[in-house]
């Protein structure tokens, strides 16, 4: 069966319009013949909204009882057994009650798809988690309903409904959003201009990329090498010298003149070996590119300027940064350098910028290369020197009227045999030195014309020609060949020292080794595997780059590491001169798989620790704490049921008015001891929804004495976004933890205020207070401060209201009471909308 389509309609708020233009697109669809149904659609009390929905099927929704209350989701069972062409589905990002089929809505959209049925959804662009933190930062409100981009990327269809912030809080103050009551609150918080103004500009971004995605899939598939200036895409070109980090601010500064402008720096690399530039450096240079908001590559390429051209086409960008050339004048012999080449063949529609920096016309240095190679540039040039040069010199000389004599010609031939080798080489030189004496001899030495020399002197003369050219091309070469082996040694101690240290420091994951592995060599992929013993198969402990190798044979370049573990290299064959510093490479990678378990099996010893500290903290509760209150219910217990003593019902009332107490303790302990359990097991799932805290505060008070709390909760708060139980039972901790502590006749005060997007409820005592130093300590599990009596609690009060308040992302500390005690401040996420003082209501309660 094929997947259904899915579309969706992305909002930057609430209100835009996103379930209204879902539902005017399921009308022209009916109105075609299409058979589409609702499956779940919120209208808010929306008039306009709802009139929509006339003329439209609507499936039944399914009624979920939760804690007491009855909720309705999707039927999904339904829907698929209407089985439609279409179904709308509004929300997606929802969460579902706990005991449905799905534990997101987005997941039962996915069934549908998967069943053939095409979906219309909506969703807001704070919902979606990527930008979780971004939109806090706005709003200052975390978003806990969130969707995967994924599976809102994977949309066929993604249509914006955009709103300016001005017509949409137009919208909010006629009352088509929310009820009168809570337009102002509304509009003065979640609903600022400069709110909507930021989400309205995430969402246009967001959809951007998405379009700028289907673009570059179009281009892909129709083959278009044209650049399209849809948007200012900026590549930085980067040798690895300290010029790059002027270019890529350069960068910034011009993509930041464009909207949505992006900067990609991309460094291009021979795939001979290692490459001149500095490892330190381009690490350095990728951080701050990455810090700017652009991009790395690495991409492998003989000829520098082809290779960024076509990357900055494949990549459709409209801008090319290049520093100015760092050669001195007289290496501008062997080519126009990158800069021209590349300004050269851009075309019209590739702009090329070329930045001045400090480092121009310092020099380049000596490429590091294997051996004597010095490239093939230079190689052809020294064999142009060697053979053509003696040959023009030869037509030079014989056609000018000018007698210089023999020794003055041989100085001359001298001249180009040392700027061959200097060039190519030493057999460029060999090859200079041999026929330029063949030249000699036979233009220069009589008799001329004939391979003849009739005085010996000439012929003396012709040998030491030949032994001072060989000898000083020897030398020559031998000099070029320790200069660049000297720098290549010393690229190989700068990558060596770079990556033991960023080793050492624990700052390299194994990725980011292989990778750095990869971009040194010029390789393909790269892949660390290892085995249990010398039969056992092959396991991938770690790899980078497209097909990496699964077995050592399959590889173009195999390191062994220790008996069992191997480096597998894909793209080409090493030298035998690139296989020590590959060798150490090895010897890092295992060091950091190594270092990387170690560390995972300390954090599982961590918790196993913790975890037996817990168990041996519970046995001792058990084994004092919770027996106490037992033995007391048995005492009672055991009286009452006694023949010998005749119990009058004044003292049978203390007795069962004791049993009862001791069964609320025992209650009491092993609530505490279940809520422990799950927040150490990670099993509290929040339901966040929007409450007063007037609904939750009075019933967090049924544990302690009448009269010994006064509350202070104004009408005028906002509603909190909390999970209603969990919030009682971290009220309830804190209150009869302060009541356990006060003094006798000294009230509890339980206060409520609000602070920007937060509620605060301070519990307030005048016990003995706490010390700043441990302030700390008392939400730690099995934790009971100073000389609590035994029998008073197993210390997990605090602890699980703690953890209660984090789940629903709030927050627990403690402060000192001004005047002696303690003050324990639970903080909570408040709710967008914000209700008005009832009129004729006091402000506070007490009880």
């Amino acid at each position: 069966m094929a997947r259904g389509k899915f579309r969706i309609y992305l909002g930057a708020a609430p209100g835009v319009g996103k379930t209204y233009a879902m539902l005017s697109e399921a009308h022209r669809r009916v109105e075609r013949g299409t058979d589409c149904v609702v499956a779940f659609l919120e209208h808010h009390n929306r008039p306009r909204t709802e009139v929509m929905l006339h003329g439209l099927e609507q499936i039944p929704r399914k009624e979920l009882e939760y804690r007491g209350s009855v909720f309705t989701e999707m039927d999904v069972d339904a829907v698929l057994a209407r089985h439609p062409q279409v179904a709308l589905v509004d929300e997606l990002a929802h969460t579902n009650i706990p005991g449905s089929r799905n534990a997101k809505r987005w997941q039962d959209v996915e069934e549908l798809l998967a069943a053939g049925i095409d979906v219309i959804s909506t969703v807001n662009i704070q919902h979606l988690e990527s930008l979780g933190d971004t939109v806090e930062s706005i709003t200052g409100v975390r978003q806990q309903e969130t969707v995967p981009d994924e599976v809102v990327r994977r949309a066929d269809q993604i249509e914006l409904v955009d709103m300016s912030p001005q017509a949409l809080r137009r919208r909010m103050a006629h009352g088509n959003i929310y009820k009168a009551d809570k337009v102002d609150a509304a509009l003065s918080n979640y609903f600022r201009p400069g709110n909507l103004t930021a989400l309205r500009e995430l969402a246009l971004l967001w959809v951007a990329d998405r379009v700028d995605a289907y673009l570059t899939e179009y281009r892909s598939e129709h083959r278009v090498s044209k650049i399209w200036g849809s948007r200012e895409r900026i590549v930085v070109g980067l040798t690895g010298g300290p010029e790059g980090r002027t270019l890529i601010r350069r960068a910034a500064r011009l993509a930041e003149k464009g909207a949505g402008g992006e900067v990609l720096a991309v460094y291009i690399a021979r795939s001979d070996g290692l490459t001149t530039a500095s490892p330190k450096e381009l690490a350095v240079q990728r951080t701050l590119v990455e810090d700017m908001g652009g991009t790395f590559h690495h991409v492998i390429g003989d000829d520098v300027s082809s290779a960024l051209l076509d990357f900055a086409r494949g990549v459709n960008a409209t801008q090319i940064v290049l520093g100015v050339s760092r050669r001195r004048g007289w290496q501008y012999v062997f080519g126009p350098g990158v800069g021209a080449t590349v300004a050269r063949e851009s075309g019209p529609d590739l702009d090329v910028h070329l930045i001045t920096h400090d480092e121009v016309g310092k020099g380049r240095g000596l490429p590091v290369a294997r051996g004597a190679r010095l490239g093939r540039p230079r190689i052809i040039w020294g064999w142009l020197t060697g053979v053509v040069g003696p040959t023009l010199l030869t037509l030079l000389l014989t056609n000018v009227d000018a007698e210089l004599g023999l020794a003055n010609d041989m100085l001359l031939f001298l001249t180009l045999t040392v700027a061959a080798a200097l060039l190519g080489g030493l057999l460029p030189a060999l090859a200079s030195a041999a026929f330029g004496s063949l030249l000699l001899n036979y233009y220069f030495t009589p008799p001329l014309h004939r391979l003849i020399i009739a005085d010996p002197k000439n012929l003396v003369a012709l040998v030491v020609f030949f032994a001072v050219a060989v000898s000083v091309a020897s030398v020559v070469d031998l000099a070029a060949r320790r200069t660049h082996q000297a720098a290549r040694l010393r690229a190989e101690s700068e990558i060596l020292s770079f990556l033991a240290g960023s080793v050492l420091r624990g700052e390299t994951s194994l990725e980011a080794l292989l990778e750095r592995m990869r971009e040194t060599f010029g390789m393909e992929s790269v892949a660390l595997l290892e085995r249990e013993s010398d039969v056992a198969p092959w396991t991938c402990a770690g790899s980078v780059g497209p097909q990496p190798c699964q077995y050592p044979e399959d590889a173009d370049v195999d390191m062994p590491v220790g008996d069992h573990m191997a480096l597998a290299l894909s793209g080409r064959v090493l030298p035998a001169s690139d296989r020590r510093i590959l060798a150490a490479f090895a010897a890092q990678a295992a060091v950091v798989l190594d270092r990387q378990r170690l560390q995972s099996e300390a954090d599982q010893a961590k918790e196993l620790a913790e975890g037996n500290r817990i168990r041996t903290a519970l046995l001792a509760a058990v084994s004092h704490d919770l027996r106490t209150p037992l033995a007391g219910i048995k005492a009672a217990v055991t009286s009452l049921r006694s023949d010998d003593v005749e119990w009058s019902q004044e003292d049978q009332a203390e007795l069962l008015e004791a049993i009862e107490e001791g069964a609320d303790r025992l209650d009491h302990l092993v609530g505490n001891l279940l809520d422990m359990s799950r927040l150490q097991t990670g099993t509290v799932a929040p339901l966040i929804r929007e409450i007063d805290l007037d609904e939750v505060v009075p019933m967090a008070l049924g544990g302690v004495p009448e009269d010994s709390v006064e509350l202070d909760i104004p009408e005028t708060l906002p509603m909190v976004a909390v999970d209603p139980g969990l919030l009682e039972r971290s009220v309830a901790n804190l209150v009869e933890n302060a009541v356990k502590y006060s003094p006798a006749r000294e009230r509890v005060l339980v206060a409520a205020s609000a602070m920007a997007d937060r509620v605060e409820v301070r519990v307030v005592d005048r016990g003995p207070g706490v010390p700043d130093e441990a302030k700390e300590r008392i939400f730690e599990p099995f934790q009971r401060y100073g000389d609590a009596p035994r029998g008073a609690g197993v210390g997990l009060g605090l602890a699980v209201a703690r953890g209660f308040a984090e789940a629903m992302g709030g927050t627990l500390d403690a402060e000192d009471t001004p005047g002696g005690g303690l003050t324990m401040v639970l903080t909570v996420p408040a709710a967008s909308d914000r209700r008005p003082l009832p009129s004729g209501l006091p402000a506070t309660a007490t009880s």
